[in-house]
């Protein structure tokens, strides 16, 4: 886990970090002004970096009012740069709804650290509760963090039968409206590239991908399914080693992320391959590249300031029961953005 410096960090440290003003970074962090996303986005990755907390003044709030949002990074595959903005939108989410409910919102980031140490961290903390990224973290991590004796909330990922609270997108759903579209564009022969990553919404994506061909009587083959590492340069390589390999390639690719997408695309691309004239190929996640790309990318849009926010919202109900209530799990649909990479329904 990043160690804290000895000495506080401060807002002018962040500002000059981001290369913007005290005011902005101000402005970034209690959701609000105009402020342009690139610039939120080199905020919210300076506070990551230098594990910034904010302060509010004691006469309106005392120290023991104070949420944390641990970023919690055990392998890097997919907490890592590429993802910078998704994590920023979260931030936003979280610092307006704190900011409104009179909570002092500090972001840390763990890295590399393993999940008792980063128990006992907190345990140590006069928090009123946590909000951990659970993006990376395993069934038996969320158990070991659940035993914290505070109120903690999970998002991005989540795990049914756990006795914890979860904010996540609803996968099932909006995997549907992704696999419905390929089918109202006729798409006879429709594949998934999934992760071997160890990343429980990848999973779940995988899963929801088969119930909703099954639910809507799509046959896929299994040389049309294939698994690829989530980092860019590893989801061309491998997808490019198995469509040479397989030499035949299906009508429409659904991707387990934009990451893996923008792989399959290169590896397509690169064996003569015309997308979407050829093949059509949706990811999921809707990262700022994905409308930059030659072809853009169809994907799927997480409502992630919805997420972080409503994180927020559980923690303080919570609070204000004082009571032990039943784990509260949230899903939150997302919405499929359509460009150029796929086809339009005939």
């Amino acid at each position: 886990m990043d160690k804290m410096n000895k000495k506080t960090v401060t807002l002018k440290q962040v500002a000059e970090h981001a290369q913007v003003s005290t005011s902005t970074v101000s402005l970034v962090l209690n959701g609000k002004g105009d402020i342009s996303r690139a610039t939120r986005d080199r905020v919210h990755a300076a506070v990551l970096d230098l594990n910034y907390r904010s302060r509010v003044s004691k006469s309106r709030i005392d120290s023991s009012h104070t949420l944390r949002f641990l970023k919690i990074v055990k392998h890097g595959q997919t907490v890592n740069r590429d993802h910078n903005h998704f994590i920023s939108d979260y931030i936003d989410g979280m610092s307006l709804e704190a900011s409104r409910r009179g909570y002092a919102l500090e972001v840390v980031t763990c890295n590399g650290a393993d999940i008792t140490s980063i128990f006992n961290m907190i345990e140590r903390s006069d928090l009123s509760g946590i909000i951990a990224l659970g993006t990376e973290l395993s069934e038996e991590d969320i158990i070991i963090l659940s035993k914290f004796d505070q109120h903690i909330v999970f998002i991005d990922t989540f795990y049914p039968f756990l006795e914890s609270n979860f904010v996540n997108m609803d996968n099932d759903q909006t995997v549907f409206a992704v696999v419905s579209q390929l089918k109202k564009s006729s798409f006879k022969r429709i594949g998934f590239v999934g992760s071997y990553t160890n990343v429980t919404n990848f999973r779940l994506r995988e899963e929801a991908f088969h119930r909703a061909c099954n639910k809507l009587s799509i046959q896929v083959c299994k040389r049309d399914i294939f698994t690829v590492a989530a980092t860019r340069d590893e989801a061309y390589e491998q997808a490019k080693n198995h469509l040479v390999k397989e030499n035949n390639v299906a009508e429409a690719y659904f991707c387990v992320n934009d990451i893996v997408a923008f792989g399959v695309i290169r590896a397509l691309q690169e064996l003569g391959y015309n997308v979407p004239e050829d093949v059509s190929v949706i990811g999921f996640d809707n990262l700022p590249m994905s409308s930059l790309l030659s072809p853009t990318l169809t994907t799927v849009d997480v409502p992630k300031q919805q997420i972080g926010s409503m994180a927020i919202r559980l923690i303080d109900d919570m609070i204000i029961a004082q009571a032990t209530n039943p784990p509260v799990k949230v899903l939150v649909t997302g919405k499929l953005i359509i460009r150029e990479s796929s086809t339009k329904p005939v």
